[in-house]
C-alpha cells in the first residue's frame, strides 16, 4: 500500500472528521487534535494519521514516532493546563488506528523512546488529574504507538471489525521472532487468546470497556463514549478495573495473583 492510499484510507481520519466535523491539525500534519461535542460538554479529540510529506519516512503509514510522540505530550498537556482548578476536567479521547511505532536508525538514535514515554506520561497525568480518557480503537493498535496513543487512557471502547487489531507486535515480525508461518501464528491463538490479533480475542482479556458492532454509525459512536465518560468520572483513576471485570477474573487470574503476591511482598 502507497503511503497516499494509507491517507486516503486512514480509518482514524475518518473517524476523526466525523467526531469533530473538522480536520483540525497541530503544527504536525500527522497528529490531529480538534475540539468536538460529546452529550452536553465538549471533548478534546486526538489522532495519530499517516502524512506521506512527514519528515521522517518511517511514519509515513501512520505509526508514532519522535515528532508523533511530542506533538501528542504537548498536545494534552494543553488540555491539562486549560483545566487546572475545573471541578469538572475536559473528557480526551484518542481515536486510534496506529500500525506500530517508527522502526528506523534515526529515531532510535535520537530517542524514539523518550519521545513515546512523553506521551504515555501525558496520558496518564491527565488520567490521574481527573480527566475522563477514553481510547476509541477504530483500526490496528500495535506495539508501542498503542503504549504511546491510548493505553494509558481509563476505558478502551473498540469497534468489532476485522480491520480492528490489537497486539504488542506486528504479525509478521511476530512470525519472524517465533520462526513460525502466519498460519502457524493464527493457529495458537485459538487457545492462547493473549498471542491472537483480532479484537474479540483481545476482548477477552478483560480490558475492553465495550466491544461495538462493526457497523456502528456516528450517532451510536458519540452515544457510547458519552456513557464511556461517564463511567470513567465515576471509577477509579487506575487502571485495576482492567484486572477487576468479569472476563479479566476468568483470563488473568494468575495476573491478578502475581500482583497480589507483589504487593504483599512490598508491604512486608
Amino acid at each position: 500500500m502507497t503511503t497516499d492510499t494509507a491517507q486516503q484510507q486512514s480509518r482514524g481520519r475518518a473517524w476523526f472528521t466525523l467526531l469533530t466535523g473538522e480536520a483540525g491539525t497541530t503544527a504536525l500534519g500527522s497528529v490531529l487534535s480538534a475540539e468536538g461535542r460529546l452529550g452536553d460538554e465538549t471533548a478534546q479529540f486526538i489522532a495519530v494519521v499517516p502524512d506521506p510529506e512527514g519528515k521522517f519516512p518511517r511514519v509515513h503509514a501512520g505509526e508514532v514516532g519522535l515528532e508523533e510522540g511530542w506533538t501528542l505530550a504537548a498536545e494534552v498537556r494543553k488540555v491539562i493546563a486549560a483545566d487546572v482548578g475545573r471541578d469538572v476536567k475536559r473528557p480526551i479521547v484518542a481515536v486510534v488506528d496506529v500500525p506500530s511505532q517508527a522502526y528506523g536508525y534515526r529515531e532510535e538514535l535520537v530517542g524514539i523512546h523518550q519521545s513515546l514515554a512523553a506521551s504515555a506520561d501525558a496520558y496518564a497525568s491527565a488520567r490521574l488529574a481527573g480527566h475522563p480518557v477514553v481510547a476509541f480503537i477504530v483500526g490496528k493498535a500495535i506495539s508501542g504507538a498503542f503504549l504511546a496513543h491510548g493505553l494509558q487512557a481509563n476505558r478502551l471502547v473498540a469497534l468489532d471489525d476485522d480491520a480492528v487489531q490489537v497486539q504488542v507486535m506486528g504479525k509478521e515480525s511476530a512470525a519472524r521472532i517465533t520462526r513460525r508461518t502466519l498460519a502457524e501464528l493464527d493457529e495458537a491463538a485459538k487457545s492462547v487468546p493473549a498471542t491472537a490479533y483480532d479484537v474479540r480475542s483481545f476482548a477477552t482479556l478483560g480490558a475492553l470497556h465495550e466491544l461495538l458492532p462493526g457497523d456502528t454509525d456516528l450517532e451510536q459512536a458519540r452515544a457510547v463514549l458519552v456513557e464511556t465518560v461517564a463511567d470513567a468520572r465515576g471509577g477509579p483513576r487506575d487502571l485495576s478495573t482492567r484486572l477487576t471485570s468479569p472476563e479479566a477474573r476468568r483470563a488473568r487470574a494468575a495476573s491478578a495473583e502475581v500482583r497480589r503476591r507483589l504487593a504483599e511482598t512490598w508491604e512486608e
